[in-house]
């Protein structure tokens, strides 16, 4: 098996793992996005988002990369919590809208309670995670609640 090799200055040396993992990584995620879905309506997100997240019992926060045409880029599963909260770290979501070149997000989290009504900490952690993107021009476009048979949509409740 031969090396990877990179360039550093006028010397070249042997790339590490995790350098190679993150080469070979952006190139899987591009292979597998060759076609990418246009997220315009707000069922087309819901749909799939309850078949991933509803009925689960922990709370899962989920951030959707989108291009500046709205295509879908990846979804990310970004912090995992309890049966009633989860830890939201502005930091790495800004951190992987840079890596992934995103112009917008769509952010989702489940309610294992089964209702999706916002609590005053998803309306702060909505807020926050808007002025933190904007400052890197990143625009939030919805925050989906995911219930087990219902959503609530930040968007078009007028919170964002």
């Amino acid at each position: 098996m031969q090396n990877l090799m990179v360039k550093t200055g006028e010397t070249y040396r042997v790339a590490t793992p995790a350098e190679v993992a993150e080469v070979a990584g952006h190139y899987v995620r591009e292979e597998l996005n060759l076609e990418r879905p246009i997220l315009n309506q707000p069922t087309e997100v819901v749909d799939h988002l309850q078949k991933i997240y509803a009925g689960r019992d922990h709370e899962t926060f989920a951030v959707l990369f989108l291009n500046f045409r709205h295509q879908l880029l990846e979804v990310v599963e970004m912090f995992r919590g309890t049966i009633a909260s989860s830890s939201v770290y502005t930091r790495e979501v800004v951190k992987e809208c840079l890596w992934r070149g995103a112009s917008a997000v769509i952010l989702a989290h489940n309610h294992p309670s089964g209702l999706a009504l916002p609590s005053t900490a998803d309306e702060r952690v909505t807020a926050f995670l808007q002025q933190a993107l904007a400052l890197i021009e990143v625009k939030v476009l919805d925050h989906f609640i995911i219930g087990r048979d219902c959503f609530y949509s930040f968007a078009e409740n007028g919170l964002i």
